[in-house]
C-alpha cells in the first residue's frame, strides 16, 4: 500500500516557491536562532511536518508518540544528525554521541558499568563534598555570575568521579573557555548556509585549533598519567583502561578510542549539568515561594549535615524543581537524526536521507502535556501526575537505545548540588526584572551573566 507523503500539508513551504525576500528571512532563521526556528515550527499548531528546504528534506515532530517510534520502536533506521556526526568529530571523535551501528553498542557496552547503580551511589560522597567546598568560598552578599560558578564546581566533580583528577578545577576557567570557544565554533559551522565538507577544523580557524588541542592536552594526559600508576582508583577512568568486551572479541579500548569517550564525557558530565543548575537557580530566584519551600524541606531531612544519597529520598520536592527546570529548559533542547534508509512515521513515508528534528524544548511546552506550560510549576512531579503523561513527552536526556548513559549521575549530581547549597546560602538576583535569554548553542546555555547576589543562612 503506498504510504501517504508526509509533506501533503507542509507548515513552511520548499524554500524554492517562495519570493526572493522570504527565502532570505527563512535563510536567516533556519540558519540563525534555532529556538526561532523551533518555536516558527510549533506555533504552526501541526504535530508531525514535513517541508523540503533546499534540496534537503526535513521533519520536524512534536508529538510523543512519533517521537517514541523514531528514538525507540525504529531507531535503527535512523544515525545521528550531521551536527554530532560530522563537525563535532574533532572535539568528541567517534565516542558514544557520535557512533553508529555495531561500533556505537560496543562502546555503550564498555562504558555502562561505570554507571551502574552501586557506582553512581559512590558518586554521591565526592558531588556533596565539592558542593560544600564552593559554598564555602562565598561571602555574605557577594554578588556572583551564576553561570562559571556551576561549571567550576560540575567540572571538579567531573575531575574527581570521573578521572580522579581533584585539581581538575584549577584549569576550570581556561578549560571553560577552551569549550565555548570550539562550541562556538561549531554552532558557526551549523549555521551556515555554505559548510565545508569535512570534519576537521580548517588552519584558518586558530582559536578553535588552539582549543581543541587544550582540551586534548588535559585528556591524554590524565590517560598517560594512570597508565603509568598501573592502579584501579575506582573511577571511570579506570574502568575504561581495564574494559573488555566479553561479548565480541575480549579486546579492550586504544587510547584514542579511550580519549573519545572521555572527551565525550568531560563536555556531557559537566556543561550540561551546569546549564540545569544555572537554569534552576534562575527560576527559584524569580519564584521565592518555591525556593523557601525547598528549603524547608532540606532543613527538615539535613538539619546542617553535607547531604548523602539515603538522604536524596527525604528530598522529593527538591528532585522536583530539577525536574521541572529541566523541562522548560532543557540542557539538549533539539535532536537531530538522519534517516539512513527509506521509513515512516506515524504511517507516512520519510525519505531516506530525510531529516527528522525533535525538539525537547518545544515538546515540554505543550498545554496537553503540560498544563500552563510556561509557569514554573515543580507539583507537576509528583508521581501520580507523572504517569499521567505519556511516555517520550519529557526528554531531558533523550530516548530509547541511545539515552544518556550518565542519566542517572546527572540527576543525583543536581539534587545533591541543590540541597547542598540551598541549605547554606540564598541567590538573589542583581537585577530581578530583567530576563535571562536561553542561547542556543550546543546546549541550552544562558545569554551573558546571570549575576547573582549571596545571602549565607
Amino acid at each position: 500500500m503506498a504510504t501517504a507523503p508526509l509533506s501533503r500539508n507542509p507548515v513552511l513551504l520548499s524554500v524554492p516557491s517562495l519570493p526572493a525576500p522570504a527565502r532570505l528571512r527563512l535563510l536567516r532563521v533556519f540558519f540563525g536562532d534555532r529556538l526561532t526556528l523551533l518555536k516558527r515550527f510549533a506555533d504552526g499548531g501541526q504535530e508531525i511536518v514535513g517541508f523540503r528546504f533546499a534540496r534537503r528534506y526535513v521533519v520536524f515532530l512534536n508529538e510523543a508518540r512519533a517521537v517514541g517510534e523514531v528514538l525507540l520502536e525504529k531507531e535503527a533506521d535512523y544515525h545521528k544528525g550531521p551536527a554530532l556526526s560530522i563537525y563535532s568529530r574533532p572535539l568528541l571523535g567517534n565516542g558514544l554521541l557520535t557512533s553508529e551501528e555495531g561500533f556505537h553498542r560496543r562502546q555503550r557496552r564498555l562504558v555502562a558499568p561505570a554507571f551502574a547503580h552501586r557506582r553512581v551511589v559512590s558518586y554521591a560522597a565526592p558531588m556533596a563534598e565539592a558542593a560544600e567546598q564552593a559554598q564555602a568560598r562565598w561571602q555574605h552578599g557577594q554578588v556572583l555570575d551564576i553561570a562559571p560558578e556551576m561549571t567550576r564546581l560540575t567540572l571538579a566533580i567531573v575531575g574527581q568521579t570521573l578521572f580522579n583528577a581533584p585539581h581538575i578545577e584549577d584549569e576550570a576557567d581556561e578549560l571553560g573557555s577552551a569549550l565555548t570557544a570550539i562550541m562556538n565554533y561549531f554552532l558557526t559551522i551549523v549555521r551556515s548556509p555554505i559548510r565545508l565538507p569535512f570534519s576537521w577544523i580548517p588552519p584558518w580557524e586558530g582559536e578553535a585549533r588552539a582549543a581543541i588541542v587544550r582540551l586534548n592536552s588535559t585528556i591524554l594526559k590524565l590517560i598517560h598519567d594512570r597508565r603509568a600508576c598501573g592502579r584501579d582508583e575506582g573511577d571511570l577512568l579506570s574502568m575504561l583502561l581495564l574494559a573488555q568486551d566479553t561479548e565480541d572479541d575480549g579486546a579492550g579500548m586504544t587510547d584514542t578510542q579511550i580519549r573519545d569517550e572521555l572527551m565525550t564525557l568531560f563536555l556531557a558530565g559537566h556543561e550540561t549539568t551546569a546549564n540545569a543548575l544555572i537554569w534552576t537557580w534562575y527560576l527559584l530566584a524569580k519564584h521565592p515561594e518555591i525556593y523557601r519551600r525547598l528549603q524547608d524541606e532540606v532543613d527538615t531531612a539535613l538539619a546542617g549535615r553535607t547531604p548523602t544519597y539515603a538522604d536524596l529520598e527525604r528530598m522529593p520536592y527538591t528532585l522536583q524543581v530539577l525536574k521541572e527546570s529541566m523541562r522548560l529548559y532543557p540542557p539538549a533542547y533539539a535532536i537531530v537524526r538522519q534517516a539512513i534508509r527509506d521509513t515512516e512515521i506515524a504511517g507516512r513515508r520519510v525519505p531516506r536521507k530525510a531529516i527528522v528534528l525533535i525538539s525537547p524544548y518545544m515538546l515540554h511546552r505543550r498545554p496537553d502535556y503540560f498544563a500552563d506550560p510556561e509557569r514554573f510549576d515543580p507539583d507537576r512531579w509528583t508521581p501520580e501526575a507523572d504517569q499521567r503523561r505519556p511516555r517520550y513527552a519529557y526528554l531531558p536526556f533523550g530516548g530509547g537505545p541511545r539515552i544518556c548513559v550518565g542519566a542517572a549521575f546527572a540527576q543525583m549530581e543536581g539534587h545533591l548540588i541543590l540541597a547542598a547549597l540551598a541549605q547554606r546560602v540564598t541567590f538573589s538576583l542583581v537585577a530581578p526584572d530583567r530576563e535571562v535569554v536561553p542561547d542556543p548553542v550546543i546546549t541550552l546555555r544562558p545569554q551573558g551573566a546571570v549575576s547573582m547576589r549571596v545571602t549565607r543562612r
